[in-house]
């Protein structure tokens, strides 16, 4: 039972991880970077789209990416949908190919990303907290039912904390990461 709440709690974490990872894919720094398109959606046959299954996206050079439509016809939708986006980008068309070449970002724009980068990862954290008071929550339960003793809701709970420490570790190693990605020139 207690082992079954720790891997809970741990699987809770790494999904925590795993999400902040895909926020801070999102903040885009100033290389091109396909995944910088994920939130975009198209609107194809009646149904709201994400632009990776409408087309093809690669990174041309460090600061241009490159999109080709499958359905050609899709092509002035689809540059459409990136200008509407809120990442800032300026695409251009050259027959087939969109372009879109990543502009520098300004020191106030770095500034601004970190910051959002922060809170993303105090999100993280908090979810990261959620998971192990909801463990030990659960851990307080089977004590009371006297299914485990204190001794062992007290190791258990060690144990949970141990691993909320090096989940809480890994978001601010992923956050330094990112924060010098943003920083760098």
């Amino acid at each position: 039972m207690i082992d079954d709440i720790r891997a809970e709690a741990e699987e809770r974490m790494g999904k925590s991880l795993e999400a902040l990872g895909h926020h801070f894919n999102k903040i885009r720094t100033g290389r091109a970077h396909p995944s910088l398109l994920d939130g975009i959606r198209i609107e194809y046959y009646g149904a709201d789209t994400p632009l990776n299954q409408l087309a093809n996206i690669n990174v041309e050079d460090a600061r241009t990416l490159a999109v080709t439509a499958f359905d050609k016809s899709m092509t002035p939708a689809v540059e459409k949908a990136i200008m509407k986006s809120d990442l800032g980008l300026n695409p251009a068309t050259a027959g087939d190919v969109i372009r879109i070449p990543m502009p520098m970002l300004t020191e106030e724009t770095r500034r601004g990303f970190i910051k959002q980068a922060k809170a993303e990862a105090e999100s993280a954290r908090v979810s990261i907290r959620n998971a192990r008071r909801d463990a030990n929550g659960m851990l307080k339960e089977l004590l009371k039912d006297k299914e485990i003793s204190e001794d062992d809701e007290r190791r258990a709970q060690d144990t949970i904390q141990k691993l909320t420490d090096s989940f809480v570790a890994k978001v601010e190693d992923a956050l330094t990461v990112k924060e010098a990605d943003l920083m760098e020139i």
